[in-house]
């Protein structure tokens, strides 16, 4: 609950990504999925035949449709372009649940790799990265994060045809997540052919899905969108693969320590990072899985002609691989539990800075060019002086009345206080369960009442 209302409480303005989706997704209830009058001046489309598509994978689009009826999503054009509360509701339905769902499910398995860990455990991914950031606008990254974990879980616990179902329909959010795909294929070979067989048997449904979109937009089921991209970034996708290319220096410098650098605003990763290698002790191909797959996307980052994506918290398409490196943690915080707990209500608060600030802040000056921590020093200093109160975002409390800045110290509050409630949970570390802890006196009370019956019946 805390979590959600740190989060999923900040209104962003209007992006190109909700233009580009939310188009499509008015436009399939009327049997189409061109959109030439709604996409007009859209920075994200594809263009094939004459038409305008969206430029995205059509699983979030597809996804919004409900919502955006249920609520009546108008046209861009009609938008609040500062906070429109249709499309907040409909952001919620998508990127916020799936945030949530995503949190639950890694704080879930954490707590059953170390019991006591759970809590931190969801709430230094929900609120110590950027998926917070991410899951407010109408990015899909944070949807392909849950999807791709709960793949990632679904093969572990030898699932694997709801394993290759819930990969697939990651790729059908976000193209990228065929990586996870590719390795959960090889992970699922440990558990023999049989196993590989149904997975992909599993994905046999969203990959028809997709070649059939593709090819009722773009005439073959092999053509994705981005061939036809029709945008300021044309001739930037159509070098290398996709726009990918082997990763520069300097690349790599603004995914880990740029101004929105990954270890910059995010540094309990380092210790979710060393959690792994702790992690490959008890469960090698577990650890594994999750280090093939944050180096994988650690590359696809650092290698994109964009390493933020544009407009964006930080670098966005690192997203899917973070559910995975923050695995680590559980074992990080068995080994270290202050160290760790000071690195993720470190991380909280930086986190929480950028998911408050970043739409004006990136294209302002000087933004976060002398870093986030600079700049929460200077509000210390400073108060309403500081450039970060003048980038607060709209909160759902500016509806009712209260001002930025009341909003932007509610949701601070907010996020430390679910920081204090996960480390408070941190000194049952290494107990048993408690559902285990509450069964076992039952089960002792019933066999003590067996052996007095035994006794009585042998008297």
């Amino acid at each position: 609950m805390l979590v959600a209302a740190a989060s999923l409480s900040i209104v962003y303005p209007v992006g190109a990504q909700d233009v580009s989706r939310m188009c499509v997704a008015r436009a399939i209830p009327h049997g189409h999925l061109s959109a030439d009058e709604c996409l007009a001046g859209s920075l994200d489309v594809a263009r094939y035949g004459g038409h305008l598509y969206s430029n995205k994978a059509p699983g979030i689009a597809v996804l919004a449709v409900p919502v955006a009826s249920l609520v009546g999503l108008k046209a861009p054009q009609a938008w609040n372009h500062s906070h429109d509360f249709r499309l907040w509701a409909v952001r919620i339905a998508t990127g916020g649940l799936a945030l949530l769902l995503c949190s639950f499910l890694l704080g879930r398995v954490a707590e059953g790799l170390v019991p006591g860990s759970g809590g931190i455990t969801l709430v230094a991914f929900a609120l110590g990265t950027e998926a917070s950031a991410l899951a407010g606008p109408n990015f899909s990254d944070v949807q392909a994060s849950a999807l791709c974990f709960a793949a990632f879980v679904l093969a572990w616990g030898r699932r694997p045809l709801l394993a290759g179902l819930v990969a697939g329909l990651a790729v059908l959010v976000e193209y990228e997540a065929a990586l996870v795909a590719i390795v959960l294929a090889a992970y699922l070979l440990l558990s023999g052919g049989r196993a590989v067989a149904r997975y992909a048997l599993g994905a046999v449904p969203p990959a028809m899905a997709l070649g059939a979109y593709n090819w009722a937009a773009f005439g073959s089921p092999f053509h994705l969108s981005y061939r036809y991209e029709a945008s300021v970034y044309t001739s930037d996708l159509a070098t290398g693969f996709f726009g990918i290319h082997a990763p520069t220096w300097h690349s790599i410098r603004l995914v880990l320590v740029g101004d929105r650098g990954l270890l910059l605003v995010s540094p309990f990763l380092v210790a979710a990072a060393a959690g792994l290698l702790l992690l490959w002790r008890t469960r090698r191909a577990e650890a594994a899985v999750c280090t093939v797959v944050v180096l994988a996307f650690l590359a696809l980052d650092c290698g994109y002609f964009a390493p933020y994506g544009g407009d964006s918290p930080g670098p966005r398409y690192l997203a899917p691989a973070l559910p995975f490196l923050a695995l680590g943690l559980p074992a990080a915080i068995a080994r270290r539990r202050t160290l760790v707990a000071v690195l993720v209500a470190a991380s909280v608060i930086a986190s929480t800075a950028i998911a408050l600030t970043w739409p004006a802040a990136v294209n302002a000056a000087p933004g976060y060019s002398d870093t986030v921590w600079r700049r929460l020093g200077g509000l210390l200093l400073h108060g309403r002086g500081e450039p970060l109160t003048a980038w607060a975002q709209q909160n759902l409390l500016s509806w009712l009345g209260v001002r930025p800045l009341g909003s932007f110290v509610a949701v601070f509050v907010v996020s430390l206080a679910a920081v204090a409630a996960a480390i408070v949970q941190t000194g049952h570390l290494g107990q048993r369960p408690l559902l285990r802890h509450t069964r076992a006196p039952r089960e002792a009370l019933r066999r003590r009442a067996k052996l007095a019956d035994d006794q009585e019946a042998v008297g």
